[in-house]
């Protein structure tokens, strides 16, 4: 039977536990497209670039490796890092150059607690507490602009030049891109991350542009956080907050907190979407690619299925994807958990158990 819809999906699972958390991600997506009645199918095409692949070739993937990718309806990547390659090489090499050259300019970072598994966060248990991390995910720290220089003049004297970027059209889509977002939650409200006490230049315009686009939605409270402030704050006062729009390192740091308080970066889903769907965009979980326990069974895998929930969504299956999450919680609620989150199921347990909650979504 030939699925009435059929999204085609490039799937790069790179290094270490990236390739189990994939596969554990691909299971459960099909699983799902089985219990349509062919509403909608996976076409998934799978490229080996990482790590092994750069030992093999110089190179983290093939020259043409974007134009291959521009075909599909969304990148479901793995992780990459691996002992043999240093980490700048890595990144830059696969995750980041298909970050900017798909323009995927919003990252999005839910922070979401699971039943069953345990927070160091002492209001957790009591309060109900759901945030979201948007990202700036073009520009910022991460534009990759500097460079090092007069190494000639002898050891010691080299310079080393990391400029970050900051454009008001960048901001000020990633900020609208944040607020229409806070629109669709039960608290409206955005938190824009800054340090422009210190930062007098780039994040003086990111207040600027903040304040000009919160004029437009009279709806949705704002404030205005400095970031080490909001360090303590996702502590401190996390049922304070909804969306938290931030530039693009204070946001990659921020998220990671917010995940490592929810119990584990295993946890952790995130989307790098192009909103004006001229290029795919791609899901990927946040944790690295922990080459101690790679191959082993252990990882976590609901980082990666939750990635996959937010592919769903991307593709217009809101409900598919509150199938999929409604059925993560099963599992952690059933205490059906990996070791990072104090279990002792295997990967293809907590995958399975997924999958058979699915139909109790």
């Amino acid at each position: 039977m030939t699925a009435e819809q059929t999204f085609r999906i490039a799937a790069v699972p790179a290094d270490g536990v990236g390739i189990e958390v994939v596969e554990s991600g691909r299971a459960v997506l099909d699983a799902l497209a089985a219990r349509s009645n062919g509403r909608f199918a996976f076409d998934w095409t799978e490229f080996p670039w990482g790590s092994a692949y750069y030992a093999e070739h110089g190179k983290m993937m093939a020259d043409d490796g974007l134009e291959q990718l521009k075909a599909f309806d969304a990148v479901y990547f793995g992780a990459v890092g691996w002992p043999t390659v240093p980490d700048h090489v890595s990144l830059w090499g696969l995750r980041l150059r298909i970050c900017q050259n798909f323009d995927q300019w919003a990252n999005v970072r839910p922070v979401e607690f699971l039943p069953g598994v345990p927070s160091s966060l002492r209001t957790a248990d009591r309060d109900d507490l759901d945030w979201v991390v948007v990202r700036e995910n073009s520009e910022g720290e991460y534009a990759g602009l500097g460079g090092r220089n007069l190494a000639a003049r002898g050891a010691g004297s080299e310079v080393a030049v990391q400029s970050a970027l900051f454009t008001e059209t960048g901001c000020e889509r990633i900020m609208r891109f944040a607020f229409d977002l806070a629109r669709t939650r039960a608290r409206k409200k955005v938190s824009s991350v800054t340090k422009s006490n210190a930062q007098q230049y780039g994040m003086v315009l990111w207040d600027e542009v903040f304040e000009r686009v919160a004029a437009d939605y009279p709806d949705v409270e704002t404030e205005s956080v400095l970031v080490d402030a909001m360090a303590a704050k996702f502590v401190l006062r996390p049922e304070d907050l909804s969306v938290v729009v931030a530039s693009n390192l204070h946001a990659d740091i921020l998220s990671d907190l917010g995940s490592a308080i929810t119990g584990s970066l295993g946890l952790a889903a995130s989307a790098n979407l192009n909103p004006e769907r001229r290029f795919p965009s791609m899901f990927e979980p946040v944790h690295g690619s922990a080459p101690d326990i790679a191959g082993q069974g252990l990882c976590n895998p609901l980082g990666a299925i939750g990635s996959a929930a937010l592919m769903l969504e991307h593709f217009g299956l809101g409900d598919e994807a509150k199938t999929v999450r409604r059925a993560i919680e099963a599992t952690t609620g059933s205490g059906i958990r990996t070791r990072d989150v104090g279990g002792t199921s295997t990967s293809a347990e907590v995958t399975d158990a997924v999958i058979g909650h699915l139909d109790n979504g």
